[in-house]
């Protein structure tokens, strides 16, 4: 843990060596030192420095600008970032002790796919970050550290999160779901945090400051700006935006509210566990398809292991193919030799299975296999497989569907309340101590 700060020292000082070495023609005795970086906080193990502070604030800047969002005055920009900067050392340091890591191949994967959801080359992407001044190598740790915090949130937080098959027919028996049509809301939220466990004092200061933002709202005032400058919400330096969640995977604070609002209306007041918040629907757009191509199919799976190279797997799946295409008895094959444990006991039986629900190899094989044959030998990240595809049928799947987009938003909905409250957990319990007081984030 040490490390981490210890390696921004190093790199501070090993920038000012660096000059004294190549600039002594430059530097009198007279002259007053120029400060290069210093330290704005310290967070436990590690250290904010104001260079950090300056390239965050640059990024978010040219994000917003780029958005068509008029940004705060500069101190309140100054006060969200370096508090997104403070948590996230937080969240980075626990991922360290869990001994959380993102290769550089998954890395590597994540930026080919954010330069192909804008519809870029990896190069054009690198092109396209040059020209808003930002390098590669900087975007580049930027997203690992992203990567790392949504990690250890989702290792810290999944475990307080359980979904029972109660709560599912509860939900699906609601008139909640009864109601949904499918719409989907592109979801704008305001948060204005209440400290847990907090005094009469702390809970009328917040439900003045959420009576304020809501007038300001009502006013005209632009939601996202007002949610950059004012709220407490994880979402804020991105103008309060959630993103888009289908009527049915709505938060709970907005299951029974957005639905009612007009496009850019506000919410009133929603008291939860957390605070007050605000909701809108940013914008709206309309259903989903219930019918889909499901395939009967069974498979063989030889999977690597400690004791069996990926080499002799690949050896082994051909000679079962062969037996198989000279008659031998797919089931009884799988039964003896399948290192799926689940369906070799039913002879490799897979039952109907749906568009997604394996992974992308199996179901790009199981698509171009008709119905009668066999596949040839395929590696997916399990091991090596052969397949047969038995039947095929048109199937309304709509019951399914709802309860596992019930399941989904259930838990969607205990993630988001329980993220809050782990946050507000854990900075409570860090050591923050701000070497510019000017610079002091109220709560922290």
């Amino acid at each position: 843990m040490f490390g981490l700060i210890k390696m921004k020292w190093q790199q501070s000082i090993a920038l000012m060596l660096t000059l004294a070495v190549m600039m002594p023609d430059i530097v009198h005795a007279n002259d007053e030192p120029e400060l290069l970086d210093r330290v704005l906080v310290i967070v436990d193990d590690d250290i904010v420095m104001e260079s950090e502070l300056k390239q965050r604030l640059r990024q978010i800047t040219q994000r917003l600008l780029a958005q068509g969002t008029r940004l705060p005055p500069q101190e309140i920009m100054n006060q969200r970032v370096l508090e997104q900067l403070i948590l996230e050392s937080i969240q980075l340091q626990k991922a360290d002790l869990a001994g959380i890591r993102v290769s550089d191949a998954q890395l590597n994967e994540t930026l080919v796919n954010i330069a192909s959801s804008s519809g870029m080359t990896l190069q054009q992407f690198q092109q396209q970050l040059a020209k808003e001044g930002e390098t590669y190598a900087a975007a580049r740790e930027q997203i690992r550290r992203e990567m790392l915090v949504s990690r250890v949130q989702q290792r810290e937080v999944d475990r307080r999160v359980r979904v029972t098959e109660q709560e599912i027919n509860n939900f699906l028996s609601s008139s909640e779901a009864r109601e949904r049509s499918g719409t989907e809301y592109y979801i704008g939220h305001i948060l204005i945090s209440v400290p847990e466990d907090a005094t009469a004092e702390q809970e009328e200061a917040a439900q003045e400051r959420a009576d304020a933002v809501l007038a300001e709202l009502k006013n005209g005032a632009d939601f996202q700006q007002v949610a950059i400058a004012r709220s407490d919400g994880r979402q804020a330096l991105n103008g309060g935006v959630i993103g888009w969640r289908k009527e049915n995977e709505l938060p709970s604070i907005a299951a029974d509210v957005l639905p009612n609002l007009e496009k850019g209306q506000p919410s009133e007041l929603i008291r939860s566990a957390s605070g007050f918040h605000i909701i809108t629907a940013l914008d709206k757009r309309g259903g989903t398809e219930q019918w889909v191509e499901q395939r009967k199919v069974r498979h063989i799976l030889v999977a690597p292991s400690a004791i069996r190279s990926d080499r002799q797997a690949k050896e082994i799946i051909d000679k079962l193919y062969e037996r198989v295409i000279n008659g031998d008895d797919f089931a009884e094959l799988a039964r003896s030799n399948s290192d799926d444990p689940v369906s070799a006991i039913d002879g490799g039986a897979l039952d109907w299975v749906s568009p997604g629900q394996m992974v992308p190899e199996f179901e790009d094989v199981m698509n171009a296999t008709k119905v009668g044959e066999i596949s040839e030998p395929f590696r997916s990240n399990f091991g090596w497989h052969i397949l047969q595809v038995q039947d095929s049928r048109q199937q309304d799947i709509s019951a399914l569907v709802q309860e596992n987009q019930a399941r989904q938003l259930i838990y969607r909905r205990k993630f988001e309340e329980e993220l809050v409250i782990w946050l507000q957990e854990i900075k409570s319990e860090a050591f923050i101590e701000f070497k510019d007081e000017t610079l002091r984030v109220e709560g922290l």
